[in-house]
């Protein structure tokens, strides 16, 4: 059977990108909520099927209800119009699907899949960040590089109060995503609650086309070499091979990697990325689905180019690191590669899967949990830094970076 899997929450998911791993406002869930390469297409299914009602659920009340409607409700101004049969099941099974309190799992009508893989064709309009929930409440997992949501001051960790005057409390994050998408050139009013700062903080943004950066790499001249990935793209992994190439040509023999603010893109990559550092079959990360079905451990294919080569290494990460960031961050750092430095991790660690239910409507429904290699389950709580380095608002103004200094620091004693 093919499946599309997703990578909640966010690209949190998310690419709510605002549509996850796992998620950006304005960036699709392709990147953001990772689609596994070993799958493809997606699951189709009837609305109504063979199997019928399940054995031993009373659906009284329910078709009570529908008749006591259907008989006694009186169309008023507030009501608007009257919704048609078959949105009242789509209304009926939004609200099964939302009484599992799973901001990842969702269901999608035919308008609502449409726009979602409309999306995933690739540049969008949007303000460049990925959405993910966090103890109950909408958060920012990151902001694109030099996006619209970016340039306006919008942080990792930022709570998301409301959209244009709508509060997002209990807010499940495709509805979220939905609400701050619009025409590019239009603007959007987020409320957001920071960290630190006591009053909310209002922030209003033109939408933009969106697109999504990939790879900065760059010699430093100290023996250093730097690649800042910013997302896990179709020619990530190309762009990858290209900057290690880059590497072995300068010389240097320490490496930081920087996956600060990157909120994921495809497991594949990510488990392409972990080949060039790891020996064959080495496991990158497994799906765990809690005995419904057999787990699924994904594995290095054993490129290991640094087999044999002297190379210290050092990873950096923060809350923005999310879903596949956090695949290669914890296998490279399990495996005894690298060392991880900055703060702690998002936690995106779970798998969506998106089934076509026909009509056009589709489901998409967390299926299982993110491993890493010694059995941490990333989305309970992330990953912690081996060396913990903090970075402010106030260092980001001034152009100080103690994390990459912290990195340095550590690598200059290998």
């Amino acid at each position: 059977m093919n499946r599309t899997r997703w990578m909640a929450a966010a690209f949190v998911t998310a690419i709510m990108l605002a549509f996850g791993v796992g998620v950006y406002t304005g960036v699709t869930e392709r990147l953001q909520n990772i689609v596994s390469a070993a799958t493809s297409g997606s699951v189709s299914v009837p609305i109504f099927n063979a199997q019928g009602a399940p054995s031993g659920v009373d659906f009284t009340a329910f078709w009570r209800v529908w008749n006591l409607l259907d008989d006694n409700f009186v169309q008023t101004h507030a009501s608007n119009t009257l919704p048609t049969e078959q949105e009242r099941v789509y209304g009926a099974i939004a609200g099964l699907t939302d009484s599992y309190n799973d901001p990842y799992t969702v269901f999608l009508p035919p308008s609502d899949a449409q726009a979602f893989n409309d999306d995933i064709k690739g540049s969008f309009g949007g303000v460049g960040m990925e959405l993910g929930e966090r103890n109950g409440s909408l958060t920012v997992v990151s902001p694109l590089k030099d996006s619209p949501a970016e340039r306006a001051g919008i942080h990792s960790g930022d709570i998301v109060l409301g959209v244009d005057g709508k509060p997002t409390e209990k807010m499940a994050v495709d509805r979220a995503v939905k609400l701050i998408r619009g025409e590019i050139g239009t603007s959007v009013t987020i409320l957001l609650k920071r960290a630190g700062v006591s009053e909310p903080i209002e922030v209003k943004i033109v939408r933009e086309v969106i697109q999504v950066p990939v790879i900065n790499a760059y010699h430093r001249g100290d023996g250093i070499f730097v690649i800042e990935l910013y997302s896990f793209s179709e020619n990530s992994v190309d762009l990858f091979r290209g900057a290690l190439r880059q590497l072995f040509q300068s010389g240097d023999t320490k490496l930081i990697l920087d996956l600060r603010g990157n909120p994921g893109g495809y497991l594949d990559a990510s488990v392409q990325m972990a080949s060039y550092f790891l020996p064959v079959g080495e496991v990158v990360v497994t799906e765990d689905f809690k005995g419904k079905a057999d787990n699924v451990s994904h594995r290095s294919i054993g490129y290991n180019v640094f087999n044999n080569k002297r190379l210290s290494m050092a990873i950096l990460v923060n809350e923005g690191s999310a879903s596949a960031s956090e695949i290669l961050a914890g296998a490279l750092s399990q495996h005894g590669v690298a060392k991880l430095v900055g703060t702690r991790t998002f936690g995106k660690g779970s798998v969506q899967q998106l089934i076509q239910l026909g009509g056009g409507a589709e489901l998409k429904v967390t299926i299982a949990r993110w491993l890493t290699p010694n059995g941490t389950s990333i989305s309970d709580g992330g990953l912690q830094p081996d060396i913990k380095a903090d970075r402010t608002i106030d260092d980001i103004k001034a152009g100080k970076d103690p994390q990459k200094d912290a990195a340095i620091t550590w690598l200059i004693t290998q």
